[in-house]
């Protein structure tokens, strides 16, 4: 989608791969400027974060040990139930300065950080079944497995599938990466295997499914029970799919589902729950507090739904992501070319806001003019309802922000079929007051013509019973002075 599942800030250009990270998923990636380490004198002169020993009560691999599954909880070799809470690489090839044992320290003293993802993209530029050098990045998961146990954390070896879309397009280089990889930790107690980050595209369940028993097989063949992360469709957002028709061949699997908050709200929460109602261990591996695309605004009222929602079940959450990266996801500014000895001021918004909720504390941010994402969704969300053929829409505008001097909207759509028989596949057409530039859209195929938005279904969304409806659709356009009914 991923997924998850899943506008405010700064509009991102035109994304690749949409819907995902998930909602009309981020993009990835230009080659990424790496930061420089930090001047010793320059960080003994400012002051630090708050730095605090780890609360005891935070599970680690030296109080909770080996990790295994039991129903839909993760749970320690005590066999109490264990939360993991942590933070995201970016990907490892653009930003491997973070990979230091002088970081993950910080984010486990002072964040309070149990876990960390190591996001190693298999395409992409640099990924490692495309351009990338396969030692380097192997050295840095290595590395990363390495610091994060001294640390006392736990780290998940992220198969960082995203572009490819269908994890079955280098099956063979995953079952290769996976055998090395389970055979150097299958004595680890703190090494977890996420096997394709986010599936997505026209990649359906069975796919999935047929490639995570693949690699799974693998991976057991050298580690009986680690602890293995199994994205589903949609950018790691359809559970219900894999709830539905789950993996009965092995033990100590959960099912990814990732979310951006100020996309992905009640409908993906539901569905989350559902899943886990229905018995399916779930692991958001990946979560944001802003839109889809990682780079929109943010939405903190959301955001915090999501944890109460998270914090109630006992799912465990990885933050995206640990770059200077200039996208409202990343958790340090721009600005910031250090790979250690942050300060509050090193951190954007997002940054702030994680590091307040892993400490447990209210969150502290800059406000108004100082926030570098300042939401400016209305009080009162604004929603036009009109008829298109034999689909009633409902389009709200839940985000608006300037951008170069152009009003930016982001639309949520909920379609309903009013044909009184069955659909199959469906199309709609928005008409705008004035012309539009189309920046992103998921769960449809977009098309843009002047002042008209024309969307078609995808296959997974196409079919709507009379009376259905069909929702997690949206999109984010620039221009138009809103939709002309």
């Amino acid at each position: 989608m991923k997924r998850r599942v899943i506008f405010w800030g700064v509009l991102l250009l035109a994304l690749s791969g949409i819907f995902g990270c998930a909602g009309g998923e981020k993009k990835e990636e230009q080659a990424a400027k790496e930061p420089e380490q930090s001047d010793e004198r320059e960080m003994e002169e400012k002051e630090p974060l708050k730095a605090e020993k780890p609360s005891e009560d935070l599970a680690a691999p030296s109080n909770a040990g080996t990790l295994h599954v039991d129903g839909t909880r993760l749970c320690g070799s005590n066999g109490n139930p264990v939360q993991l809470k942590g933070i995201s690489t970016h990907g490892l090839a653009w930003f491997p300065g973070y990979v230091n044992e002088e970081c993950f320290g910080e984010l486990r003293r002072e964040w309070k950080a149990n876990v960390i993802r190591l996001a190693m993209y298999t395409a992409e530029s640099g990924g490692y079944c495309t351009d990338g050098d396969k030692e380097a990045l192997k050295k840095l998961v290595r590395d990363g497995v390495a610091y994060a146990k001294s640390q006392d954390m736990y780290v998940i070896i992220d198969w960082h599938i995203l572009s490819d879309g269908d994890p079955n397009l280098y099956l063979s280089e995953a079952k290769e990466f996976f055998a090395e990889m389970s055979g150097e930790y299958a004595a680890a107690d703190h090494v977890l295997y996420e096997i394709c980050n986010e599936p997505n595209g026209k990649t359906g369940w069975s796919e999935i499914k047929s490639y995570a028993e693949e690699v799974i097989s693998v991976i057991r063949s050298h580690d009986e029970d680690g602890v293995v992360l199994v994205g589903t469709p949609n950018w790691s957002q359809f559970v219900d799919e894999a709830a539905a028709d789950p993996i009965t061949e092995y033990d100590n699997l959960m099912y990814t589902l990732h979310f951006y908050a100020a996309t992905h709200q009640e409908d993906l929460r539901s569905r989350m729950a559902a899943a886990l109602d229905g018995g399916l261990p779930v692991f958001v591996s990946e979560y944001g507090i802003c839109d889809a695309s990682g780079s929109g605004a943010i939405d903190e009222e959301q955001a915090g739904k999501w944890m109460e929602l998270l914090n109630e079940r006992k799912v465990s959450c990885v933050a995206w992501n640990l770059s200077n990266k200039e996208e409202t996801s990343a958790l340090l500014s721009p600005s910031c070319g250090k790979t250690n000895g942050f300060e509050e001021g090193d951190l954007s918004d997002s940054g702030k806001w994680l590091y307040h909720m892993l400490r447990g504390e209210e969150n502290q941010k800059d406000s108004g003019e100082n926030s570098t994402a300042a939401n400016n969704c209305p009080d009162d969300t604004t929603e036009d309802v009109f008829t298109d053929g034999d689909m009633r829409i409902r389009a709200s505008v839940k985000n608006s922000w300037e951008a170069e001097g152009t009003t930016v909207y982001q639309y949520e759509l909920v379609l309903e079929n009013i044909s009184g028989g069955d659909k199959t596949g469906w199309e709609i057409a928005i008409p705008f007051h004035s012309g539009i530039t189309l920046s992103d859209g998921w769960n449809g195929e977009y098309d843009a013509q002047g002042r008209i938005l024309r969307i078609r279904s995808k296959d997974y969304n196409g079919s709507v019973a009379a009376g259905g409806t069909v929702s997690d659709i949206g999109f984010i356009v620039s221009g138009g002075d809103g939709i002309a009914f």
